[in-house]
Formats: structure tokens, C-alpha cells, sequence
């Protein structure tokens, strides 16, 4: 075979899986959705469907019903899904027979949350100067710079008064007797 009819038939094969991608990709993701209940790895499925199927044509095989090809590759591929996550389970299920108890503790998570919004709350009682700054850099999350060009001025003045802030803040947090409403 020439080069130029190996191109034609390449040609030709990208052409038939182009119109299958087409005509078939929606109904293969509705089925790979309904048996894995996961957008994401349904689609890679989908698309690992069509790559398998473009090696099979270009190693010359033949496909008789395109439709009944592709969704026979995809089963085959939502079999070895289902097998990946009964092996996870079954090494889940080995783990915690051993003793090994998984934790989901976000209490210092929470903790940070709480204590960054009172300190968000605090940043009223600081001086206005800080205050205008404060609120650019941690609330806006604006740069150093971004805050100099507002502002209209210096890089190093708004460095200053952003660590000038944060010790008032500080001070503020730590502060034993309650603060005036």
C-alpha cells in the first residue's frame, strides 16, 4: 500500500469515527451516567471508548454496526469501573477490620473560619486609615500593589500600614474587656 492510499484510508476512518462521535457521544454519556452516577468518570469513559475504537480501525479491524460496537466497548469498560471501586471497598473493609478508623476532623478549619470572620469584625474598630487598607488586602484580597495604584500611594506605605494594621488588629483579638457597640 502506497502512502497516499494510507492517508486516504486514514482519511477515511477518521471520517467514520468523527460521524459516530457525532451521531453517538450523547446517548453513550446518558448510559455511562445511568450505570456510574459520576459525570466526570462517565465521560472519560466515553472518551476512552472512542480512543479504544480508533486503535481497533487503525489495526484494520472491521466494524459491522458502529452503535453496537461502541456501546459494547463502553460496557466492557463500565465492568472494569465497577471492578476498581469493589477492589477500593474491599481494601476499605480490610482497613477498618484492623482498626483503622478513618477521621473527617475539620474542627480546626472551623475554628480558623470563626476566628477570621471576628477578626474580619474587628477591622471597624481600627483606626480609618488601617481600616481602608485592612479591608483591600484580606477582604478584597487586592495585591500590595493593586492597594498602591488605589490609593494613589507608595507600594512601602501600604506594606506599612497593612503590618501596622494587623498588630492593631492584634491587640483588638487578644483584648480582655469587651469592645463598644
Amino acid at each position: 500500500m502506497t502512502q497516499k492510499e494510507e492517508v486516504k484510508e486514514e482519511v477515511q476512518l477518521q471520517t467514520i469515527l468523527t460521524i459516530a462521535h457525532f451521531d453517538f457521544k450523547r446517548g453513550l454519556n446518558s448510559h455511562a451516567f445511568f450505570k456510574i452516577q459520576d459525570r466526570a468518570i462517565s465521560e472519560d469513559l466515553v472518551q476512552s471508548t472512542f480512543m479504544k475504537t480508533w486503535r481497533y480501525l487503525v489495526r484494520g479491524g472491521k466494524i459491522n454496526l458502529m452503535k453496537a460496537f461502541l456501546y459494547h466497548v463502553l460496557n466492557d469498560l463500565i465492568v472494569d469501573e465497577y471492578r476498581k471501586k469493589k477492589n477500593k471497598m474491599i481494601s476499605l473493609n480490610i482497613l477498618s477490620e484492623k482498626g483503622f478508623e478513618p477521621s473527617n476532623d475539620d474542627s480546626e478549619n472551623l475554628f480558623n473560619i470563626l476566628d477570621g470572620r471576628a477578626a474580619l469584625l474587628l477591622i471597624r474598630y481600627l483606626p480609618e486609615k488601617y481600616q481602608r487598607v485592612m479591608r483591600m488586602r484580606y477582604v478584597q484580597l487586592l495585591s500590595l500593589r493593586e492597594i498602591s495604584l488605589i490609593t494613589g500611594q507608595s507600594k512601602n506605605t501600604v506594606a506599612v500600614q497593612a503590618h501596622r494594621g494587623i498588630s492593631k488588629l492584634r491587640l483588638l483579638y487578644h483584648r480582655t474587656e469587651p469592645l463598644p457597640i
